[in-house]
Order: C-alpha cells, then structure tokens, then sequence
C-alpha cells in the first residue's frame, strides 16, 4: 500500500521523539495532580485551581504533540476552527453560569424570610 495513500503530503507527521516528549508531559501533568489530590499538601481551594491549570496545560500538549496542531496545519484551518470553538464554548459556559447565578439569587427564600414562615 502507497504511504501517500493514507495522508497528505504536507501533513504534520510526529516523530517518536516528538511522541515521546508528549507522553512523557502527559504522565508528569497527570501524576502531579494526582500526588496534589493524595498528599493534600495544600488546601482544597488552591488544589482545584491548580488542577485545573494542569488540565488546561495537558489539552494543549496534546494538541500539540499528537493533534499536531499548529498555525501551519491545514493553511492554519484548524487553528481558526479550534479558536471558534473555544470561544462558543467560553460564551456557553459564561452565560450558563450567568444564569445559575440570577437563578440562585432571584428564586432562592432569603435567611429572614425563612424564619418567619409557621
């Protein structure tokens, strides 16, 4: 079978050290959080914070070393479809906590009002 069959030929292809870098980044940006969560050296405050950072920080390493995506894939195509996407789902996530919030304070009984009611 053609090698150029399965891919194009200005397609990003990863070498296994590019591989393995990513997996490498991967297993350290997991067990990190991991050991945060069963050590507890911290409070549960800054543990989520930084679980999430970590979080964020692997989704790139994985775009980047196994996704292969960069501002030169695909004339830069995907990049534009990745940064529409982030901010859809930055507007979604905004304005569904937008409204919990309006929910929360708009239709939730008040302490007082509570205590006065038989």
């Amino acid at each position: 079978m053609n090698e150029g069959a399965h891919h194009a030929p200005d397609a990003p292809h990863g070498s296994l050290r590019e591989y393995l870098i990513g997996f490498f980044l991967s297993v350290v940006l997991t067990a990190i959080p991991f050991w945060l969560v069963m050590a507890r050296p911290l409070a549960p405050g800054p543990t989520a914070v930084l679980i999430v950072a970590f979080a964020v920080v692997q989704i790139i390493v994985h775009m980047v070393y196994f996704l292969h995506m960069n501002a030169r894939s695909e004339g830069g195509w995907t990049m534009i479809a990745l940064i529409f996407t982030l901010i859809v789902v930055a507007i979604a996530l905004a304005g569904s906590m937008w409204v919990m919030h309006h929910l929360d304070t708009n239709m939730m009984p008040m302490p007082h009002e509570v205590s006065r009611q038989p």
